[in-house]
């Protein structure tokens, strides 16, 4: 793992009677320059600069969310919320009345539903029949999928489009076009979110934003009237490589000419196959019910030579790879290339894998970046979609069992980003009153809280002090605590992002 840039230096603060980690021994920790540099057990001697007593509450390392959208993130928690409507008819109708809340010829912009088990299917007509003076996009929970009315079409030069359902590139397409804001929103958006997200415990991100993120970051961090909320590692895609590679960018290092430290380079972004909601994700076995699906065993969007040729330019220049793999097939094509190229890197998603393949990211060396609001969201739909092959899907125990290494994130906005609910669904594989799902591939709170902070699993002098204070043990917590954990501090670099009172 990289170590956090250098940042402007923090003054130097106490904080007393603090518990050391979960489960840990009530401790006084000093921080200064923006690292931890001393710790005692509780009373020490105050020390210089000011002195916070946090009264026996935990102190954890910050925590990372391992996978987010930025800008689309910012944008869908200022859009249409389709999350939970079961049928295409009940979509249309929340689009139907919040179009009745827009200014003539508006764009309606709606994301989070979820298709797969609907009884119905998405149509243009449907949404004509509600909203037909107005341009309409609704862009799926996955991101792989969007649902556009007729207005919307025409204006993306579809107007003969049979459907209306726009899927893998032709929706990434119609999202930048259609759901977008203008810059100097955006950017207000997404320190906005950030700073939710501080408030959350979450120190850092690791942007897979579709855009030329290291420009559009450092824009934003140029332009901001204080330091970022967060860390930012900021994930560079083909199109812009040779831009990164002339430039002498590499993965976990502050680029040229950016102050401040808290913005990286992240890495390259390949994505191979599409999603198991599309039933795009590419498996070695058919989607069951799969006549008439133009491509039953899911969609290869790379071929493995393109792939391996990506990896090996970026990782000649010090760019690590990521790659979006979900299905089986993709997932193992993935491994090939690492074991081909021989670099370390990441592996986005891994949601279906072949048993002898698992031990391949640990022998390979590759993290894995998993989602596991995914597992129970997705969990009917794997069933159905993915059925009898299910004991290997979300396998985040085997994956730990095998020596992988884990981070866990939120896919924001697949699903929220809140690091205590992804943390809370990988321990007990479940957000409802039903049994856990596949209970032998639970994490354990430890477990997951590293997972959560990139490997950190207590708090040490020299640490950088991205810290994260809560009010309950995580370890004595309950599900509903967990779930909604009290954050009464995130100090990044030893400064306040959050702080209660």
């Amino acid at each position: 793992m990289t170590a956090p840039a250098p940042v402007s230096p923090a003054a130097p603060l106490t904080l007393r009677r603090v518990r050391l980690g979960a489960g840990g021994p009530l401790c006084d920790v000093r921080t200064g320059g923006g690292r931890v540099t001393e710790i005692r057990p509780s009373p020490g001697a105050p020390g210089g600069g000011p002195c916070v007593d946090l009264d026996g509450r935990t102190l954890l390392p910050g925590l990372w969310d391992g996978h987010v959208h930025i800008v689309r993130w910012a944008v869908a928690r200022r859009r249409l919320d389709l999350a939970g409507l079961g049928s295409a008819r009940a979509a249309a109708s929340a689009a139907g009345a919040r179009a009745a809340t827009l200014p003539p010829g508006e764009t309606l912009a709606g994301y989070g539903f979820r298709d797969g088990l609907w009884p119905d299917a998405p149509h243009k007509d449907l949404l004509d029949a509600l909203v037909p003076d107005r341009p309409v996009l609704l862009v799926g929970a996955d991101l792989h999928s969007a649902w556009a009315n007729s207005p919307a079409l025409a204006l993306l030069g579809l107007g003969d489009h049979p459907t209306g359902l726009l899927r893998e590139r032709e929706s990434f397409h119609a999202t930048a076009r259609l759901a977008s804001v203008p810059t100097e929103t955006a950017d207000a958006w997404v320190r906005d979110a950030c700073a939710a997200a501080a408030r959350l415990g979450v120190t850092g991100i690791l942007d897979f934003e579709h855009a030329d993120n290291i420009t559009d970051w450092t824009r934003r961090t140029a332009g901001a009237p204080g330091p970022l909320p967060v860390r930012v590692s900021a994930a560079v895609y083909p199109a812009h490589l040779d831009a990164a590679v002339g430039r002498g960018l590499r993965t976990g290092v502050v680029p040229p000419d950016v102050a401040g430290g808290l913005l990286t380079t992240g890495p390259l972004k390949l994505i191979t196959d599409g999603s198991l909601n599309t039933r795009t994700a590419l498996c070695h076995d058919p989607y069951p019910d799969s006549t008439g699906l133009p491509h039953p065993y899911g969609i290869a969007e790379m071929t493995p030579e393109e792939v391996t040729g990506l990896m090996r330019r970026a990782a000649a220049h010090g760019i690590e790879p990521a790659v979006h793999a979900i299905g089986d097939r993709a997932n193992e094509l993935a491994l090939d290339a690492f074991a081909s190229v021989r670099c370390r890197g990441r592996i986005e998603h891994g949601q279906l894998l072949r048993p002898e393949d698992i031990a391949r990211f640990a022998a390979l060396g590759v993290t894995v970046g998993v989602q596991p609001t995914h597992a129970v969201d997705d969990r009917d739909v794997a069933d159905l979609h993915w059925r009898g092959r299910t004991h290997r899907a979300f396998a985040y125990a085997d994956l730990l069992a095998a020596g992988a290494r884990l981070e866990l994130g939120s896919d924001a906005p697949v699903a929220p980003l809140d690091p205590w609910l992804s943390l809370a669904n990988a321990v007990t594989r479940t957000d409802d009153r039903r049994p856990s799902w596949h209970p032998e591939q639970r994490l354990s709170v430890a477990q997951a809280l590293a997972a959560s902070a990139r490997g950190r699993t207590s708090v040490r002098v020299g640490d950088p002090a991205d810290l994260v204070i809560v009010d309950t043990d995580p370890l004595t917590a309950d599900d509903a605590t967990l779930r909604r954990m009290p954050v009464h501090g995130t100090l990044l670099a030893g400064r306040w992002t959050h702080r209660v009172g």
